[in-house]
C-alpha cells in the first residue's frame, strides 16, 4: 500500500480549488502523464515544472521606471476614460498617479464593470506589467495584476511560467500548482547527508516549493540547486527500481540450459562465413547465463549488419539441443518473414524445424502450427505479437529472443516469458539501434548486455553523400549508368507531415516520376498497403525484377537485398540519425560497392547539417547514436517513445550523466548494504519509489 502520507498527492487534480469539469481537461491536454493515467492528479500538477521567470521585484517611482521592463507599482487611481460609444476600436484608459508622475493603464476590447471594480476611484492599487512610453507619456497596456494593498501577497513577485494550452492561462496554472505544493508532506529524507551538504541541495519539500514559488529568480532553473535536487530523486528511483527487478531476477529461479553443441557445429559450418570475435564473445556471455541456475534477461545490441540473428539463432538453438522450444519475436510481419528467409536454409542445415505465427495466418493453417507447437514438432516459432496470444500454447518453452525490444512493452515481453512452463523463459532481446551508454542504464537498466561491435568479413563500407535536390536529374543520370550494371536501388520519401495520407502521397508522386523514366521496373511499398502486396513486391525486388523500390520508412528494419547497393534518401534533413543509419543499413551487403545519397532542401538548419555531415563522415552505429543523443536527448533515440521506456518529468537536465551515474550507484550500494530496504533510509527510499510511481519495484518488496 501507499504511504498515507502520499495520499493527497494522487487525488485528483479536481480536488484543487478552481479547477472544475472544463479545466481538467484543458490540464489533461497540457500536462505530461503516465501511461495507464487518464485523468491528472495533484503529482502530475506538482511535476509540470516552469520554462522560466518573470521578475516583478522592480518596484520604482513613475519617475525612476524603464520604459520596456517588467515593474510593480503603487498608484492611486484618478480618473476612468471609457472609450468613445460605438467605438470599439479606441481603448479604454485608467489614469493613475504616484508621488512622481502619472501613468495611463490601457485596456482593449474591455468589459467597463470589470474595470471600475478592478480600479476604483480614488483607491490605492498595487499594478504589475510591462511599462512602456507613448508621446510624452507612460502607459502600460493590460497589465498581468491589479491587487489591492491587502491582498498584495497573492501577487507573485518571482512568478514561474508554465508550458501551455489554448484556454489554460498562467494564472491558473499557478495557483494550482501553489495548491499541490501546500499537499506536499514533510517526507523522511531518502538521500545521504553528506552528499546533500556537498551540493547545498534543500530537502524535497523545499526544493519542490522553490520550484513553484521561487525566492530567487534562478531556482527555476534546471541547473539550480532545487531542480538538481529534485533530477537526482527521480534518476535513484528509477535506478533503484531496475535495480530491484534485476536482482529478483537474479534471485528467481531460472531453468540451467546446456546443449551439447551439435546443432550448434552444423550451423556453423552452413554459414558462408566465420564468426567475429564479438559474436563468440556475445555466445560465450548467453552460454554463461544459461548454464547459471537463475533466468536470463540480456540485451544483445549490435550496429546494423552486425550479425545479431546469427547469434540469435545460435542462443536458440542450445534450448532445441536441451530438448526443449525457442520463439523468436519480431515488431512487424515484415521482419518476421525476413528472420525465416535468412535462417531458414542454416536451420534446414542443422535439422531444425521452424515455423511462423504472424496475424495473417489464420483458419486451418494456423491450427495446424499451434497444434504442432504443442505437440514439440515445432523446434522454433518465429512470429510477430501474434506469439503472446492466449491460444498459443508451447510444449516447452525454454528461450524466447525478442527483436527491437523498444517497440514493445516490459509487459509483453513478460507475457511471452509466461509462455515457458513455469513461466521461467531465458530472454534474449536484440536491437540495431546501437544505444549510449546513458540510454542503456535508463531504458534497460534491468539487462545484461552483449555488444556486437565488429562487421562480418565481405562487408563493404557505403560510400555516403550529402547534395541538395536541386542535383537530382544528375543523380537519374547516375542511377541509369548503376541499373545497366545490373544495380538495384532503395528511394526512401519522408513522412511531410505527420500524418499517413501525405506520407503516401510523397512516394507515390515520387513513384510516378520515376516510373515515367524508367517504365515498369519501378515498384512502390508503402504502409498503406494490404500485407499480401507487400510481400509481392518485396519479392519481386529480392528477386530481381524489380530495378528500383520507392518506399516510405516500412524498410528502415530488417530488409534484406544484398543485390540492391544505392540508397536514395529524399528530404534526409527531416529524419534523425538514428533512422537514417538504419536506412542506410540496407545496401552494402553484396560484393557491389555501395552508395547512400542524402537528398536535402536548403538551406539546412545547424542541427540537419551536422546530421548528414556525420552520416558522411562514419558508419559506426556507436558514435552516430552518440551524436544523436547530444543533438536530439534520449526521448527519440529509441524511436517513438514506448511504453515500459522511462520519459522523464524532471531529469532530463544540465549534467543529467553525471547524476545518472551517481544514482546508479547509490542504488547499487543501497541494496548491497540493505537489500529489502528495511532500514530507516531503505523505508525512506520505498517512499521515494511510491513517489516516483515505481509500481513493478514497489510490488516486488511488498512481495519479499
Amino acid at each position: 500500500m501507499r504511504p498515507a502520507l502520499l495520499n493527497p498527492l494522487f487525488a485528483s487534480a479536481q480536488t484543487l480549488a478552481g479547477i472544475g469539469p472544463r479545466l481538467i481537461l484543458l490540464l489533461k491536454k497540457c500536462l505530461t502523464l503516465p501511461p495507464g493515467i487518464s485523468e491528472p492528479r495533484v503529482i502530475d500538477v506538482l511535476w509540470h515544472m516552469p520554462t522560466g521567470v518573470i521578475d516583478r521585484r522592480s518596484q520604482p517611482r513613475l519617475t525612476e521606471a524603464i520604459p520596456g521592463t517588467i515593474v510593480t507599482l503603487e498608484l492611486r487611481v484618478l480618473k476612468h476614460k471609457p472609450s468613445p460609444r460605438g467605438n470599439t476600436k479606441a481603448p479604454y484608459k485608467v489614469t493613475c498617479e504616484d508621488d512622481t508622475g502619472r501613468i495611463d493603464l490601457v485596456f482593449f476590447h474591455a468589459e467597463h464593470k470589470f474595470i471600475e471594480r478592478q480600479l476604483p476611484v480614488g483607491e490605492i492599487r498595487f499594478v504589475s506589467g510591462r511599462i512602456e512610453r507613448y508621446g510624452d507619456n507612460l502607459q502600460m497596456a493590460h497589465p498581468d495584476y491589479i491587487v489591492s494593498p491587502e491582498a498584495k501577497n497573492e501577487m507573485p513577485l518571482l512568478e514561474p511560467v508554465y508550458p501551455l494550452t489554448a484556454g489554460l492561462s498562467g494564472k491558473i496554472t499557478l495557483k494550482a500548482a501553489r495548491q499541490a505544493v501546500e499537499r506536499v508532506p514533510d517526507v523522511p529524507e531518502w538521500q545521504e547527508a553528506q552528499w546533500l551538504k556537498a551540493r547545498a541541495w534543500p530537502n524535497f519539500k523545499d526544493a519542490v516549493g522553490r520550484v513553484h514559488q521561487p525566492h530567487e529568480a534562478q531556482d527555476v532553473s534546471m541547473g539550480a540547486a532545487p531542480w538538481q535536487r529534485l533530477a537526482f530523486d527521480e534518476l535513484l528511483a528509477g535506478q533503484l527500481a531496475f535495480a530491484l527487478v534485476r536482482k529478483n531476477l537474479k534471485t528467481e529461479r531460472g531453468r540451467k540450459l546446456s546443449g551439447s553443441g551439435e546443432i550448434r557445429a552444423k550451423i556453423a559450418s552452413a554459414l558462408p562465413f566465420s564468426l567475429t570475435g564479438s559474436q563468440t564473445t556475445a555466445l560465450e556471455e548467453i552460454s554463461a547465463d544459461l548454464a547459471a541456475s537463475h533466468r536470463m534477461l540480456r540485451l544483445l545490441q549490435g550496429d546494423v549488419g552486425s550479425g545479431k540473428t546469427v547469434v540469435a539463432l545460435m542462443t536458440m538453438a542450445i534450448a532445441v539441443e536441451a530438448g526443449a522450444q525457442a520463439a523468436m519475436m519480431a515488431p512487424t510481419e515484415v521482419l518476421a518473414r525476413q528472420h525465416i528467409d535468412t535462417i531458414a536454409p542454416l536451420a534446414e542445415a542443422a535439422g531444425l524445424r521452424l515455423a511462423l505465427l504472424t496475424g495473417r495466418e489464420k483458419g486451418k493453417a494456423r491450427d495446424a502450427v499451434l497444434s504442432r507447437l504443442a505437440s514439440g514438432e515445432i523446434d522454433i516459432l518465429v512470429g510477430t505479437h501474434a506469439l503472446f496470444q492466449p491460444d498459443v500454447a508451447f510444449k516447452d518453452l525454454a528461450i524466447a529472443v525478442i527483436d527491437e525490444q523498444h517497440r514493445f512493452g516490459v509487459h509483453q515481453r513478460m507475457a511471452l516469458q509466461a509462455k515457458g512452463a513455469n513461466g521461467d523463459t531465458n530472454v534474449l532481446v536484440m536491437t540495431a539501434t546501437p544505444i549510449p551508454r546513458t540510454l542503456l542504464m535508463t531504458h534497460y537498466g534491468d539487462l545484461d548486455v552483449s555488444k556486437l561491435t565488429e562487421k562480418p568479413a565481405g562487408r563493404k563500407p557505403v560510400v555516403t553523400k550529402a547534395a541538395p535536390i536541386e542535383l537530382l536529374e544528375r543523380l537519374i543520370d547516375r542511377i541509369r549508368a548503376q541499373l545497366a550494371e545490373g544495380a538495384q536501388v532503395y528511394w526512401v520519401c519522408p513522412l511531410i507531415e505527420t500524418s499517413e495520407a501525405s506520407d503516401l502521397a510523397a512516394a507515390e508522386e515520387r513513384f510516378a516520376y520515376l516510373r515515367q523514366l524508367f517504365g515498369d521496373v519501378v515498384g512502390l511499398l508503402h504502409g498503406g498497403m494490404a500485407a499480401k502486396e507487400k510481400d509481392e513486391t518485396m519479392a519481386a525486388f529480392a528477386a530481381n525484377r524489380l530495378k528500383i523500390l520507392v518506399a516510405t520508412t516500412v524498410i528502415e528494419v530488417g530488409v534484406n537485398v544484398p543485390n540492391a547497393n544505392i540508397m536514395v534518401i529524399e528530404h534526409a534533413e527531416r529524419f534523425g540519425l538514428a533512422q537514417l543509419h538504419q536506412l542506410r543499413g540496407r545496401v552494402g551487403r553484396g560484393a557491389r560497392e555501395s552508395f547512400c545519397m542524402l537528398l536535402y532542401k536548403a538551406p539546412l538548419g545547424e542541427t540537419a547539417e551536422q546530421r548528414l555531415k556525420m552520416m558522411e563522415e562514419t558508419e559506426d552505429g556507436f558514435k552516430i547514436a552518440e551524436k544523436d543523443l547530444e543533438l536530439r536527448g534520449g526521448g527519440e533515440i529509441l524511436g517513438a517513445r514506448q511504453s515500459g521506456a522511462p520519459g522523464f518529468r524532471i531529469a532530463e537536465v544540465p549534467g543529467y550523466e553525471n547524476l545518472l551515474e551517481a544514482a546508479r550507484d547509490d542504488a547499487v550500494l543501497m541494496l548491497e548494504k540493505d537489500p529489502n530496504l528495511v532500514s530507516p533510509r531503505g523505508q525512506a527510499l520505498r517512499t521515494l519509489l511510491y513517489l516516483f510511481e515505481c509500481d513493478e519495484a514497489v510490488r516486488l518488496f511488498r512481495a519479499a
